[in-house]
C-alpha cells in the first residue's frame, strides 16, 4: 500500500515555514501559559473565548475590544517597526503594505533591491513571493469553482492524464482540495530535490508515483508538488496552462498588473530584487537566483506590495473587489478556514494550528480567527501575510534577503498592536531562532574532522558505473583525472566531485535550495563489488537514498 510506517528528519526549504510558526508558538506558551502570541499558526490559551453576549451566530468566537484607532495606530508604527528591523537584520530591502476599509491605507519600500546599487525599493518593486504563491493559487482555483469548471474535491487524476501515487485507492480519489490541504499522505517536500536535479514539472509530477505515503487524509506534510499536481490537473480542466489561467482569473480582473507565474517574465521587471544570502555578518547577492516555474503554482508567483493590495482587499471583500465579484464567497470561504490540522495543540489548554486549502488559519489569544502564509527563499527571499477579517485589516511583508524571521516578526508585531495596542511578544527572537534552526547545514558528518587514518577505498573502477534510484533515476559514478565524479539528474547535468573518507565511503559538499552552506553527504558503497550505493543527502523519506548498479 505504500504506507510508511516512521518518518525520517526531512530538510524543509522553501516553504511556508509552519513549523517555525509552531516554534514560535511553543516558546511563548512555555514563556507563559496564561496567553500566548498572535502566531498564524497556534499557542496557548486559558481563557481567551468568552461565550457571547449578544445574539448572534453561536459559533462565533468573541474577541477582544480592540483598542480605539486600532488599525490607524498599528499603521502609525509601521516606518519605526520596519526601520528598525532592517538596522537590527541588515537586511538589504523590504516593502509593506496594509489593506483596511477596502482600500490600500500603508505602501512603502526600504532599502534598496540589489546591495552596491543605489536602486530602492518601492512599493511597485517586484520580489518572489516564494510559498505565498499557495494561497494567491488557492484564489484561482477558488474562481474556477466559483466558475462551476472543479470541485475542492475534484479528483487530481480526473484531469491530469497519467497522474498517480504509490496507492491505487489515493491515486483515483485524492483532490485538488486534498492537495492544497496537504493531506494526501505524500512525504514532506516530495519532489523539491528532484527540481533542483534539473526535472521538469512533468518529470517531477509522473515521479511522485514512486515514493512512500503517510495515512491518506489525516497526515499533514507540506509538498509543493502535490500542490502544483493539483494546480495542473485544474488548468488542463479548464483548457489553459497555469500561468496563463492565474492572469486571465485572477491577475487580470484584479488589476495586479506586475503579478506574474512565469520567471521570465520576474527577469523582464525593470524595478525587481535581486535575492540575498548571509556571508558571514554581511549581506551579499545570492549566488544563484531561484527560478521556480516548475512549482509554480506552490512557488512560483512574483509581485508587488502594490499589486498585492488587490488581492488582500478581494480578500477581505469575501471575494468582491471594486464591486465585482471576483471569485464566490461559498468557494473561498473552504479555503481561508480549517480543513487540516497542521499542527496538533501539545496540551488540553492550547490551541492547535490549523490548514485550509493553501492558508494557514489559526485563532489568536485575543479570540479573533486569522488567516495567513509566509514564503521562503533560501537562495534570498522571505514573505509574509497576514489577515485579521475581524478588524478588516491584511498586512504583506516582502524582502529580498534568505529567511531570518523579519517578515513573520513585523506582522505579528503589528496584529498584536491592532488586537492589543501594544507588541505583546517578542516575536524577532522567536522567529530568529525558529529560522536559525532550520537553516543549519544538513549532514551527519557536519562538524566532524575526517578519520586520522582512514581504512583505504577500494580501486576507483569498482564504484564507477550507472546506478539506478525509482525516484531520483540514474546515477552515474565515473573517474575523472583519478578522482570519482557522481552524475545525477536529466543528462547528469549535476555533478559532484567525491572525496574519500573511509573504507568505501566517499562524500561531497553542495550549496543548494534545499542544503545550507556547509551541507555534507555521505556516499557509501556496498554489496557484492560496490553494487549498491547509498547517497545521504537523497535518504529524506522521498526515498531510501539507495541506488543499484
Amino acid at each position: 500500500m505504500g504506507v510508511r510506517t516512521s518518518s525520517r528528519a526531512r530538510t524543509r526549504r522553501s516553504t511556508a515555514v509552519v513549523a517555525v510558526a509552531m516554534v514560535a508558538a511553543t516558546a511563548v506558551a512555555a514563556c507563559d501559559t496564561s496567553s500566548s502570541g498572535s502566531s498564524s499558526v497556534s499557542g496557548t490559551s486559558s481563557s481567551a473565548v468568552s461565550a457571547a453576549e449578544e445574539p448572534g451566530d453561536p459559533n462565533t468566537a468573541v474577541a477582544q475590544d480592540l483598542p480605539d484607532n486600532a488599525v490607524d495606530t498599528a499603521v502609525g508604527k509601521l516606518d519605526g517597526l520596519v526601520d528598525s528591523l532592517m538596522e537590527s537584520t541588515k537586511i538589504p530591502g523590504m516593502a509593506v503594505a496594509v489593506v483596511h476599509g477596502g482600500k490600500s491605507v500603508y505602501a512603502k519600500g526600504f532599502g534598496v533591491s540589489e546591495v552596491g546599487t543605489d536602486r530602492k525599493v518601492d512599493a511597485d518593486t517586484v520580489f518572489p513571493l516564494a510559498s505565498m504563491s499557495k494561497s494567491i493559487g488557492s484564489t484561482v482555483i477558488a474562481k474556477l469553482i466559483t466558475d462551476k469548471v472543479v470541485g475542492w474535491d475534484t479528483p487530481v487524476a480526473e484531469n491530469l492524464p497519467g497522474f498517480a501515487l504509490s496507492d491505487l485507492y489515493v491515486s483515483q480519489n485524492v483532490s485538488i482540495g486534498d492537495m492544497y490541504a496537504h493531506r494526501s499522505g505524500l512525504p514532506d517536500h516530495a519532489g523539491d530535490k528532484l527540481e533542483e536535479l534539473g526535472y521538469d514539472r512533468d518529470q517531477i509530477l509522473a515521479r511522485l508515483r514512486y515514493m512512500p505515503l503517510d495515512p491518506f487524509r489525516i497526515t499533514y506534510n507540506y509538498t509543493n508538488f502535490g500542490v502544483t499536481a493539483a494546480g495542473e490537473s485544474a488548468a488542463r480542466k479548464a483548457g489553459s496552462d497555469w500561468e496563463t489561467l492565474s492572469e486571465q482569473a485572477l491577475y487580470g480582473p484584479l488589476g495586479m498588473n506586475h503579478t506574474s507565474s512565469r520567471f521570465r517574465d520576474f527577469e523582464a521587471e525593470p524595478d525587481r530584487v535581486v535575492g540575498h544570502v548571509q556571508d558571514g555578518d554581511n549581506w551579499v547577492k545570492t549566488p544563484q537566483q531561484r527560478d521556480p516555474d516548475a512549482q509554480s503554482p506552490a512557488g512560483g508567483i512574483s509581485s508587488s506590495v502594490n499589486d498585492l493590495t488587490h488581492w488582500m482587499a478581494m480578500l477581505l471583500g469575501n471575494g468582491m473587489y471594486d464591486g465585482k465579484q471576483i471569485v464566490g464567497a461559498d468557494a473561498l470561504l473552504p479555503a481561508v478556514t480549517p480543513e487540516m490540522v497542521s499542527s496538533p495543540a501539545g496540551s488540553p489548554d492550547a490551541r492547535a494550528g490549523y490548514y485550509g486549502y493553501g492558508f494557514n488559519v489559526s485563532v489568536t489569544e485575543g479570540a479573533r480567527t486569522q488567516y495567513s502564509h509566509s514564503g521562503a527563499f533560501s537562495m534570498g527571499a522571505g514573505t509574509n501575510f497576514l489577515v485579521m477579517p475581524s478588524a478588516d485589516v491584511a498586512i504583506v511583508a516582502l524582502s529580498n534577503a534568505a529567511p531570518i524571521g523579519a517578515v513573520d516578526a513585523l506582522t505579528g508585531e503589528f496584529a498584536d498592536i491592532v488586537a492589543f495596542g501594544e507588541v505583546r511578544h517578542d516575536w524577532r527572537t522567536l522567529y530568529a531562532h525558529g529560522y536559525a534552526e532550520m537553516n543549519k547545514p544538513s549532514g551527519s558528518l557536519v562538524g566532524q574532522q575526517p578519520p586520522a587514518n582512514p581504512a583505504p577505498a577500494q580501486p576507483l573502477s569498482t564504484y564507477t558505473g550507472t546506478y539506478q534510484n525509482d525516484v531520483y533515476g540514474p546515477a552515474v559514478v565515473g573517474e575523472q583525472n583519478g578522482k570519482l565524479v557522481l552524475a545525477l539528474g536529466p543528462d547528469g547535468k549535476t555533478t559532484h566531485e567525491l572525496t574519500h573518507w573511509d573504507g568505501n565511503t566517499y562524500t561531497f559538499t553542495l550549496r543548494t535550495e534545499n542544503a545550507e552552506p556547509g551541507s555534507i553527504s555521505k556516499v557509501s558503497f556496498a554489496g557484492a563489488a560496490g553494487s549498491r550505493m547509498t547517497v545521504e543527502y537523497y535518504d529524506d523519506g522521498t526515498s531510501n537514498g539507495e541506488f543499484t548498479r
